[in-house]
């Protein structure tokens, strides 16, 4: 059965992908700073593509690669880039992040992450999901690791995580000289405590610019600035 959801340019399959569309990988593909205009764009556990193809959309970057370890949610994925309108500059990798650094020389201008991030570990029975959700098939210690090492001198690592990691990540980053420039704290309405934590580092240390985000005044109504961040793709924005 289709699972499809729809954009205003793209459209996504997601019934073969452990974790579907979610909040949180669309804010951190609307929010990601493109400032410097990459030519180069790396998207590492990229399920349904769905971050990649927004920086397709979002940038004129001439190389968007992505990287996807369960066989069922790559094949989906590379389906979803042949579809939409930018497939010629899109590819995915079905790989681990740690076998792609071994192989790959090359170096990212940006690099994204929408991670798994539950710290549970006990098995759901779908290893797949399983693989999607939880912080043992990624930590964040071998994310930092392997970004670094693939960010160009000059590039962007830009990803989301819970608030609560927020300072532990922080102090791994700095040890691998990535620093923040760019925060995004992330609520859900006015009197939630803050969920997630967008970041963007570089490696340069500079000033950290820190804002605030919440998505709905109440149920189904959202901000103002919610709505702008994510009106380019959004059917009903």
């Amino acid at each position: 059965m289709s699972k499809l959801f729809k954009f205003k340019q793209f459209n996504i399959e997601q019934d073969r992908c452990a974790m579907k569309i979610g909040t949180d990988g669309v804010l951190l593909g609307a929010w990601a700073p493109i400032k410097g205009l990459p030519i180069s764009i790396l998207d590492i556990g990229a399920g349904t593509g769905v971050i990649a193809l927004m920086l397709a959309q979002r940038s004129n970057a001439e190389v968007i690669d992505a990287l996807e370890i369960d066989a069922e949610a790559y094949e989906q994925c590379v389906e979803n880039f042949e579809r939409s309108p930018w497939g010629y500059r899109l590819y995915c990798y079905h790989a681990g992040l740690d076998e792609f650094v071994d192989e790959i020389d090359d170096e990212y201008e940006l690099i994204l992450c929408n991670p798994p991030f539950y710290s549970e570990t006990v098995a759901s029975g779908n290893l797949q999901r399983d693989q999607a959700r939880q912080n043992e098939f990624l930590p964040f210690d071998e994310l930092l690791e392997g970004a670094a090492k693939l960010l160009a001198e000059n590039g962007t690592f830009a990803t989301i995580i819970p608030f609560k990691e927020k300072d532990a990540f922080l102090n791994m980053a700095a040890g691998l000289a990535l620093f923040p420039y760019k925060c995004l704290h992330v609520k859900g309405n006015p009197t939630a405590e803050v969920k997630r934590v967008l970041l963007a580092f570089s490696k340069e240390q500079k000033d950290c610019e820190t804002s605030e985000l919440i998505i709905e005044i109440e149920r189904h109504r959202y901000t103002t600035e919610y709505v702008d961040l994510t009106k380019d793709f959004y059917l009903k924005m």
